[in-house]
């Protein structure tokens, strides 16, 4: 870790050196280098007040219950030049040691690392390595997400995913499309015992600037060979900026898997997510979210009990942002299940409540 650290920091060393060279010259070429890094502290507290001071485990992000703590943090460096690109971040937090629990040794700290080349003159790039998730309208940056926390369907959806991607952008910017070749559902080592690799697609499209449009598959196990179940995901969802003050943002993920290895019948699971948001200006802003999780069969949630997994969920979240650089939130998220999933003072309970505040600052 010590090492890929002070790689980190050669690397700025060298971005500094040639923006100094420049000024000499008096010139202001854009170096091809770039570092910039993610800090962001949270408190968050569960009504329910669990035992382990951790929340349900399907619960993935802000997962802490009321302690002061640090969701994310990374140091990113990345390399763009007319031929080739690469990145390099290293991160920490209860995120990481939540989605990275079945990575081996320093793996666990890869946010993200991948190395890609262009492919002729258009804009077709060949990317491999420790890749950002293309599934979902959330990421595990919280800034850069309308809500504080994430939904049911991000939390249990790829946040990352190893393996090797081809991806287009056409020369309005208006369609993006990529194909990858993966190792598994958020691996970046596979399932041991399992033989096969796992495929996705993405398609997205921008008929104007405050419109995006999006399809996303995945297709493959999470299984070794001995167990496999395919399964076949698809996540769409739609961002409409409104105007300057509203927002919107509808997603859509239904997946199917085999009820057994072999078999012609499916189980399946499906989430509708809703965001809204209203800015007040640039400092002051409002957001509200409503979804809802099936999972009968517990293909990604299980929850042992007569039907399985039907939560509902509703968030209210201010923000605060008193630099371009820095935001404030605080969010009020209640969970209502079809069946007691969770547990308040040793019960089995029908609903949970969250509050949750945060200060996130990038650089």
């Amino acid at each position: 870790m010590k090492k890929i650290f002070l790689g980190c920091l050669a690397l700025l060393s060298v971005t500094t050196y040639a923006q100094d060279s420049s000024k000499q010259n008096n010139t202001a070429p854009v170096s091809p280098l770039s570092f910039s890094g993610y800090v962001e502290g949270y408190y968050s507290y569960d009504f329910n007040k669990p035992q382990n001071n951790t929340k349900p485990a399907f619960i993935l992000s802000h997962n802490r219950d009321n302690e002061f703590n640090i969701n994310l943090a990374f140091i990113h460096v990345g390399y763009i030049g007319d031929k080739v690109r690469g990145v390099l971040a290293i991160g920490t937090g209860t995120y990481m040691n939540a989605n990275y629990p079945a990575e081996p040794g320093t793996l666990k700290n890869i946010y993200e690392a991948n190395a890609g080349v262009k492919i002729g003159k258009k804009n077709l790039w060949f990317d491999i390595g420790i890749l950002p998730s293309h599934i979902g309208f959330e990421s595990a940056v919280s800034k850069d997400c309308w809500t504080l926390t994430r939904s049911l369907m991000a939390d249990n959806t790829p946040f990352f995913e190893g393996g090797a991607r081809l991806n287009y952008t056409s020369d309005n910017s208006k369609w993006f499309l990529s194909g990858l070749l993966l190792n598994g559902w958020q691996r970046i080592t596979r399932v041991e015992g399992n033989s096969k690799m796992s495929f996705g697609t993405q398609i997205q499209y921008k008929p104007t600037s405050s419109v995006t449009l999006n399809y996303s598959t995945f297709i493959g196990t999470d299984k070794p060979d001995s167990a496999r179940l395919n399964r076949f995901y698809n996540n769409i969802y739609g961002i409409f900026q409104m105007n300057k003050q509203i927002g919107i943002t509808a997603g859509f993920d239904i997946g199917t898997e085999q009820k057994t290895k072999g078999s012609s019948s499916h189980n399946t699971v499906y989430s509708p997510v809703l965001i809204a948001k209203y800015s007040f200006n640039d400092k002051w802003a409002i957001a509200a979210r409503g979804e809802y999780y099936s999972d009968p069969n517990g293909i990604l949630i299980a929850a042992n009990i007569p039907g399985g997994f039907k939560t509902y969920g509703y968030s209210l979240n201010f923000d605060y942002a008193p630099a371009s650089n820095v935001l404030f939130r605080i969010e009020g998220k209640t969970l209502n299940s079809k069946g007691a999933i969770f547990t308040f003072n040793k019960n089995p309970s029908y609903s949970d409540h969250f509050l949750t505040t945060n200060l996130a600052i990038s650089f």
